[in-house]
């Protein structure tokens, strides 16, 4: 079965149970050298797929647990060693982002995206949709 990149967009229709079987497929195909054909992106595959599903745990666990705050943060683009060091900014503010999420009080919002310290919508610009896109 080939991977379409609209099956962790659907959060509408998506199961933590689905959100598992493709992951659990990705990693299958992944060892079985199965990438390309199955439609999975060639390039840093495993974080890609890994940070998209992610992102649609959350806002499936923010809909799910609506008494407590679930949300994501996109910290930028970071220098670590994970970046080469080529990131635009420290680790000290990539940190601000997940800090602010992480001190949220009870009445903000969950099920959303942050980019480092702003609601972002989850589009082209934001953490779902860079790495979906990516898959093509």
């Amino acid at each position: 079965m080939k991977f379409t990149k609209e099956e962790l967009q659907d959060i509408d229709n998506l199961t933590e149970e689905r959100i598992d079987e493709i992951t659990q497929r990705f990693l299958s195909d992944f060892k079985e050298g199965k990438l390309k054909e199955n439609g999975w992106p060639l390039t840093v595959s495993a974080y890609k797929v890994s940070k998209a599903a992610l992102n649609a745990y959350t806002r499936l666990m923010a809909r799910k647990h609506k008494n407590i705050l679930v949300n994501c943060v996109s910290p930028g683009y970071v220098i670590t060693d994970m970046t080469y060091q080529t990131g635009i900014i420290t680790a000290d503010e990539g940190a601000k982002g997940p800090v602010m999420a992480a001190l949220l009080p009870d009445n903000d919002p969950s099920g959303v995206c942050f980019n480092q310290t702003q609601i972002a919508p989850f589009s082209s610009s934001t953490i779902l949709y860079r790495f979906l896109k990516e898959l093509y």
